[in-house]
Protein backbone atom coordinates (compact mmCIF):
# COMPACT_ATOMS: atom_id res chain seq x y z
CA UNK A 1 0.00 0.00 0.00
CA UNK A 2 2.87 2.30 0.78
CA UNK A 3 4.67 1.80 -3.04
CA UNK A 4 1.31 2.44 -4.05
CA UNK A 5 0.40 5.58 -2.16
CA UNK A 6 3.80 7.37 -2.95
CA UNK A 7 3.53 6.04 -6.02
CA UNK A 8 0.62 8.20 -6.81
CA UNK A 9 2.11 11.03 -5.48
CA UNK A 10 5.43 10.30 -7.64
CA UNK A 11 3.28 10.03 -10.77
CA UNK A 12 1.36 13.29 -10.54
CA UNK A 13 4.57 14.89 -10.10
CA UNK A 14 6.24 13.41 -13.19
CA UNK A 15 3.44 14.40 -15.68
CA UNK A 16 3.08 17.70 -14.02
CA UNK A 17 7.13 18.02 -14.76
CA UNK A 18 6.45 16.56 -18.48
CA UNK A 19 9.04 13.99 -17.41
CA UNK A 20 7.17 10.99 -19.63
CA UNK A 21 9.16 10.17 -22.59
CA UNK A 22 6.64 10.44 -25.86
CA UNK A 23 7.02 6.99 -26.84
CA UNK A 24 5.37 6.28 -23.50
CA UNK A 25 2.57 8.34 -23.42
CA UNK A 26 -1.33 7.39 -23.82
CA UNK A 27 -2.33 6.76 -27.70
CA UNK A 28 -3.69 10.55 -28.42
CA UNK A 29 -1.98 12.49 -25.84
CA UNK A 30 -2.16 15.71 -27.65
CA UNK A 31 -5.34 15.77 -27.29
CA UNK A 32 -7.46 18.36 -24.83
CA UNK A 33 -10.12 16.30 -23.98
CA UNK A 34 -7.63 12.94 -23.43
CA UNK A 35 -5.69 15.39 -20.81
CA UNK A 36 -8.72 16.60 -18.91
CA UNK A 37 -9.39 13.38 -18.82
CA UNK A 38 -6.18 12.03 -17.28
CA UNK A 39 -6.05 15.24 -14.95
CA UNK A 40 -9.63 14.72 -13.72
CA UNK A 41 -7.83 11.74 -11.68
CA UNK A 42 -5.54 14.00 -9.51
CA UNK A 43 -8.18 14.86 -7.10
CA UNK A 44 -9.12 10.91 -6.78
CA UNK A 45 -5.65 9.64 -6.64
CA UNK A 46 -4.47 12.28 -4.18
CA UNK A 47 -7.19 11.28 -1.85
CA UNK A 48 -5.94 7.84 -2.36
CA UNK A 49 -2.78 8.66 -1.17
CA UNK A 50 -3.55 10.43 1.79
CA UNK A 51 -6.14 8.26 3.28
CA UNK A 52 -3.65 5.58 2.32
CA UNK A 53 -0.60 7.20 4.12
CA UNK A 54 -3.24 8.46 7.28
CA UNK A 55 -4.35 4.82 7.62
CA UNK A 56 -0.54 3.65 7.36
CA UNK A 57 0.59 5.83 10.00
CA UNK A 58 -2.47 5.26 12.35
CA UNK A 59 -2.07 1.53 12.31
CA UNK A 60 1.75 2.10 13.49
CA UNK A 61 0.35 4.48 16.10
CA UNK A 62 -2.40 1.76 16.94
CA UNK A 63 -5.69 3.83 16.52
CA UNK A 64 -8.41 1.89 16.05
CA UNK A 65 -9.76 3.61 13.04
CA UNK A 66 -6.86 3.05 10.83
CA UNK A 67 -8.94 0.39 8.88
CA UNK A 68 -11.84 2.84 8.00
CA UNK A 69 -9.10 4.54 6.62
CA UNK A 70 -7.63 1.49 4.89
CA UNK A 71 -10.80 0.57 3.55
CA UNK A 72 -11.24 3.98 1.80
CA UNK A 73 -7.98 4.29 0.43
CA UNK A 74 -8.17 0.25 -0.96
CA UNK A 75 -11.73 1.55 -2.24
CA UNK A 76 -10.89 4.20 -3.89
CA UNK A 77 -7.57 2.37 -5.26
CA UNK A 78 -9.92 -0.29 -7.02
CA UNK A 79 -12.61 2.59 -8.37
CA UNK A 80 -9.19 4.35 -9.99
CA UNK A 81 -7.88 1.12 -11.94
CA UNK A 82 -11.68 0.53 -12.74
CA UNK A 83 -11.97 3.60 -14.45
CA UNK A 84 -9.10 3.58 -16.01
CA UNK A 85 -9.13 0.32 -17.49
CA UNK A 86 -13.01 0.84 -18.64
CA UNK A 87 -12.28 3.93 -20.78
CA UNK A 88 -8.46 2.28 -22.57
CA UNK A 89 -11.38 -0.77 -22.97
CA UNK A 90 -14.22 1.53 -24.87
CA UNK A 91 -11.44 3.06 -27.04
CA UNK A 92 -9.76 0.14 -28.22
CA UNK A 93 -6.99 1.07 -26.96
CA UNK A 94 -4.62 -1.76 -25.25
CA UNK A 95 -1.68 -0.24 -24.47
CA UNK A 96 0.50 -2.90 -21.96
CA UNK A 97 2.35 0.00 -20.41
CA UNK A 98 -0.81 2.02 -19.09
CA UNK A 99 -3.14 -1.79 -18.49
CA UNK A 100 -0.81 -3.13 -16.51
CA UNK A 101 -0.82 -0.37 -13.88
CA UNK A 102 -4.18 -0.41 -13.68
CA UNK A 103 -5.10 -3.75 -13.59
CA UNK A 104 -2.77 -3.72 -10.51
CA UNK A 105 -4.61 -0.64 -9.06
CA UNK A 106 -7.60 -2.93 -9.96
CA UNK A 107 -7.09 -6.28 -8.62
CA UNK A 108 -4.70 -5.39 -5.81
CA UNK A 109 -6.79 -4.12 -3.16
CA UNK A 110 -9.18 -7.28 -3.17
CA UNK A 111 -6.53 -9.41 -1.90
CA UNK A 112 -7.02 -6.72 1.45
CA UNK A 113 -11.00 -5.52 1.60
CA UNK A 114 -11.74 -9.00 2.39
CA UNK A 115 -9.50 -9.30 5.25
CA UNK A 116 -10.06 -6.04 6.71
CA UNK A 117 -14.39 -6.80 6.09
CA UNK A 118 -13.71 -10.27 8.33
CA UNK A 119 -11.25 -8.16 11.00
CA UNK A 120 -13.84 -5.67 11.45
CA UNK A 121 -16.78 -8.18 11.69
CA UNK A 122 -14.71 -9.98 14.21
CA UNK A 123 -13.90 -7.04 16.37
CA UNK A 124 -17.94 -6.41 16.58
Amino acid sequence: MLVTDVGFIVYWIIVGLHLIPKEFLYKDYDNELLVAWNMSFIPLDLVISWTGLLSLYMYKRKLASWSSLCMISLSLTFCSGLQAIAFWALRHDFDPFWWIPNVFLLIYPLFFIPKLMRASLAAQ
